[in-house]
């Protein structure tokens, strides 16, 4: 089992930043990826970045490329999303999910095994 617990959501203006973190505990050798999605009402679940655990590779939504980083501290077992030049739009719940398998993507919710309770981001206008 792996439990994951966020922090770092709030309430922001446009244009301005945030830092989301994720912190993994229990089986934590078993992860091979580790990712964001959001989700806001009425809408479906959505991929925001991921990045795998041992190469750091890191994909993003277009969506969000260029305004967010993922990156990973192994030694905390901590995932982060700095998030700037926020935009009304990104407002949803944020919710960080570990991946227990290879994959050639982690793009896709399905591939992850293990997810956090969410952290609400609001951006007001």
């Amino acid at each position: 089992q792996v439990q994951l617990v966020e922090s770092g959501g709030g309430l922001v203006q446009a244009g301005g930043s945030l830092r989301l973190s994720c912190a993994a505990s229990g089986r934590t050798f078993s992860i091979y990826a580790m990712g964001w999605f959001r989700q806001a009402p009425g809408k479906e679940r959505e991929f925001v970045a991921a990045i795998r655990w041992g190469s750091g590779s890191r994909s993003y939504a277009d969506s969000v490329k260029g305004r967010f980083t993922i990156s990973r501290d192994n030694a905390k077992n901590t995932v982060y999303l700095q998030m700037n030049s926020l935009k009304p739009e990104d407002t949803a719940v944020y919710y960080c999910a570990a991946a227990t398998s290879g994959s050639v993507t982690y793009r896709d919710a399905i591939k992850y095994d293990y997810w956090g309770q969410g952290t609400q981001v609001t951006v007001s206008s």
